[in-house]
């Protein structure tokens, strides 16, 4: 595991000030979870400089991630909260998570004997032709999904059967991308709203195609880019080799990354993991 450090200068400055224009607003309103953030290009352009140590200061709030394979990731909160997300029968993390999500375009993304030690399990397809809905809060987790579509079925498309999950831990707001397949619209990233970190998939078929992932990861101006479901290096290098015009990339020798809202990059960085 080590620590994700970058420069951030004139970044944490930004940070103070729209801190201090919610706490106005607060005032009259409730808080906004995860508000977005001003786009990258009214940010100083400083490169983004990887710091690898081990640990973090001593007071920092940080969140560990851990890319178990495929699309699923061990998220662990300050609190000691345990996310998995796409969790399935095939590739789970060491322990049994507080909170799994699960996704229904394949199997692989879903669970059919699911732990019964599990808290909180989120199927993110919804019944009797509704959409699925989750907000929950647990300790110092806060969760929200967003559904898009997903090719399929008779008429070619399943409305609502993908979501998107939106996990505010340790100040960072972490969108894990599910099964996308369509470029996300306005009122996508309306609902989002800001988004620090983006756990996507980059196979380039059987998910979104690599153009419209670029184009989708754009749109959400995240300061930080994981890949996953990425199947092998010929997959991920495709990806990276067009991500690399638009990006910083960061290979990583460790499945395990440490972060905190002070350690996001200024510069818009890939930080590959090791997994398939």
């Amino acid at each position: 595991m080590f620590a994700l450090g970058f420069v951030a200068k004139g970044f944490a400055a930004f940070v103070i000030l729209s801190g201090a224009v919610s706490g106005a607003l607060a005032q009259d309103t409730e808080p906004e979870r995860c508000p977005r953030l001003i786009a990258f290009e009214a940010l100083p352009v400083v490169p983004a400089a990887l710091r690898l140590a081990q640990g973090t200061e001593q007071g920092e709030s940080t969140v560990r991630l851990t890319y178990v394979g495929h699309s699923t990731f061990f998220i662990e909160s300050p609190a000691g909260v345990t996310i998995a997300t796409d969790y399935n029968d095939g590739v789970r993390p060491p322990v049994t998570p507080r909170i799994a999500t699960m996704n229904i375009a394949h199997s692989s993304h879903r669970s059919y004997s699911p732990d019964p030690g599990i808290e909180h399990l989120l199927p993110g397809w919804g019944q009797d032709g509704e959409p699925a809905k989750w907000e929950l809060t647990v300790d110092d987790v806060w969760l929200r999904n967003v559904t898009t579509n997903i090719r399929g079925g008779a008429a070619g498309v399943t409305r609502d059967a993908n979501s998107m999950f939106v996990f505010e831990v340790a100040g960072l707001c972490i969108l894990h991308l599910g099964h996308l397949h369509h470029v996300l619209t306005d009122d996508h990233l309306k609902a989002l709203g800001r988004i620090d970190v983006v756990l996507a998939p980059v196979d380039g078929s059987y998910t979104l195609d690599v153009e419209g992932m670029i184009e989708t990861l754009q749109k959400l101006q995240v300061p930080l880019v994981i890949p996953m479901h990425y199947f092998g290096p010929t997959t991920l290098n495709r990806f990276l080799t067009r991500m690399g015009d638009h990006y910083e990339v960061v290979l990583s020798d460790t499945p395990s990354v440490t972060l905190s809202r002070d350690s996001l990059p200024v510069q818009p960085t890939v930080l590959v993991l090791p997994g398939y």
